[in-house]
C-alpha cells in the first residue's frame, strides 16, 4: 500500500485546542456545542473554518491555519476564542480547558450525532464512552517523507517532557487519581491509541496501515490515534501528547517548544544522518512516570538507563533550542516554558486550589475558567 506524504516546503506550525463548555454557575459541563457551532458558522457554509465539532457535545475544537510560528498561532487561537465568547457569554456558558473535567459525570455526556463518532462508541463501548478528556495537538511541517519516521522516533525521547509540562488531569469523576495526567493513561485504552511503533522506514509504516485496513482495525488513516503520528495529507508530524492546557500562554509556550524541537531534530538528522532513540520499553516507562508524577518525574535518558529530573531536562532543552527559536522568531514564546516550571503545571495549581478550598472541585473549575479568561496562569 502506498501512502503519499505531501511534503511541506517550510516548517509550518498548526495547533488544535480542545475546549469544554461549562455552566457559569455550577461549573458542570453543558452539551451546547451544536448551538455554538451553528451560531459561528458563516452564512451558507457547512461549518466554521476554524471552530469545529468534536466527539462530545460539551466540546468545541479551535484549529489554526497554517502558521509561521507560535506567536502567529496564538493570535489565530485568540481570534477564535473571541468569536466563541460572543456566542456563549449571553448563554451563561464559559470556556474551560484541562486534560479532564474534575467532577463531571461521563454517563451524562452526549455524543455528537456523527457516523464516525457513533462507530467509535459502538466499537469501544465502556472505554469509548468514558473519553471525557481534552488535549492540545501540534502539527509541524516536514520537508521529506524520508525524515518523518526518524524525527517521530527521535521525538519519543521527549515524550515525558511534553507530558509532564502539560499535565492537567489529576481529577476524574470527583476523585484525585494520584496522577498528574490521568488523561494520558485513559486515552491509550482505545484501539490504535497510545505510543506509536518505531518503524525503520516509511514502507514499514505503509505495511502496518495496510494490515490495519485489511483486518478491519481501522477504516481510515485518521483512526490511528497515536500520541505522535504522521499526517500525510497535511505534510506534518502531529504531536498529540499534551493534555488540554488551561491558558493561551501555556498553549503558546508548548507549541513553540514542539515547533523548535521538531526543527532542531530535522537539522540534527541532516548533520548526523540519524537521531538518538530510546528502546520502546524505556519510552513506555517514561510516559507512565510523566503521567504519574508530572514535573516531579525522574525520567530515563538513554539505553544505558541514566536518569534525571524532567524539570532539569526541560531547562536544558529550552537552552538547547534557543538558537532555533531565534531562527523561527519565537524566542519569547519558547522562554515562556520556564514560566510554567515557575508557576507550576496545571495539575499542581489545581491541587493547590482544591486544598485551599477544602477539597471543593467546583472551586478548581472556577480557577480554570478564570485562568482561561486571563490567558495565563493565576497565582
Amino acid at each position: 500500500m502506498q501512502i503519499d506524504f505531501v511534503r511541506s516546503l517550510r516548517p509550518t506550525l498548526g495547533v488544535e485546542w480542545e475546549l469544554a463548555l461549562v455552566d457559569k454557575q455550577s461549573g458542570d459541563l453543558v452539551s451546547v456545542a451544536e448551538q455554538v457551532l451553528n451560531a459561528v458558522r458563516p452564512h451558507q457554509e457547512p461549518e466554521h473554518p476554524k471552530i469545529k465539532q468534536e466527539l462530545l457535545l460539551n466540546t468545541v475544537e479551535l484549529v489554526t491555519g497554517v502558521c509561521r510560528n507560535a506567536a502567529e498561532a496564538a493570535a489565530d487561537l485568540a481570534a477564535s476564542v473571541a468569536e466563541v465568547r460572543e456566542v456563549i457569554d449571553p448563554m451563561g456558558v464559559e470556556l474551560f480547558s484541562a486534560g479532564a473535567h474534575p467532577f463531571a459525570d461521563w454517563h451524562q455526556q452526549r455524543v455528537t450525532d456523527y457516523h464516525r463518532y457513533a462507530t467509535l462508541i459502538d466499537r469501544t463501548q465502556w472505554w469509548g464512552r468514558q473519553m471525557l478528556i481534552y488535549g492540545v495537538h501540534v502539527h509541524v511541517g516536514i520537508s521529506s517523507v524520508h525524515k518523518v519516521l526518524p524525527i517521530l522516533n527521535g521525538l519519543l525521547t521527549y515524550h515525558p517532557h511534553l507530558q509532564a509540562l502539560s499535565a492537567s488531569s489529576p481529577y476524574w469523576g470527583g476523585t484525585d487519581t494520584g496522577y498528574a495526567s490521568n488523561r494520558a493513561l485513559m486515552f491509550q485504552q482505545l484501539p490504535t491509541a497510545g505510543l506509536p511503533f518505531q518503524f525503520g522506514d516509511w514502507s514499514g509504516y505503509e505495511s502496518y496501515v495496510a494490515d490495519m485496513l485489511t483486518t478491519g482495525v481501522i477504516d481510515d488513516l485518521s483512526e490511528i490515534r497515536w500520541d505522535i503520528r504522521p499526517s500525510p495529507k497535511l505534510g506534518t508530524i502531529e504531536v498529540r501528547v499534551c493534555d488540554g492546557l488551561p491558558t493561551l500562554a501555556e498553549v503558546t509556550a508548548v507549541a513553540a517548544l514542539i515547533h523548535c524541537l521538531v526543527v532542531y531534530l530535522d537539522g540534527e538528522l541532516d548533520r548526523r544522518g540519524s537521531l538518538p532513540t530510546l528502546p520502546p520499553w524505556h519510552v513506555q516507562e517514561n510516559k507512565w512516570r510523566a503521567a504519574r508524577y508530572g514535573l516531579e518525574a525522574e525520567i530515563i535518558l538513554d539505553a544505558a538507563g541514566r536518569e534525571r529530573l524532567v524539570t532539569e531536562e526541560l531547562a536544558d532543552l529550552v537552552d538547547c533550542l534557543t538558537p532555533v527559536a531565534i531562527q523561527l522568531d519565537c524566542a519569547y514564546e519558547l522562554a515562556s516554558v520556564m514560566n510554567i516550571l515557575t508557576s507550576g503545571a496545571s495539575y499542581q495549581r489545581q491541587r493547590l486550589v482544591a486544598e485551599a478550598n477544602g477539597g471543593n472541585l467546583a472551586a478548581v473549575v472556577d480557577s480554570l475558567v478564570r485562568e482561561m479568561r486571563a490567558g495565563r496562569p493565576l497565582s
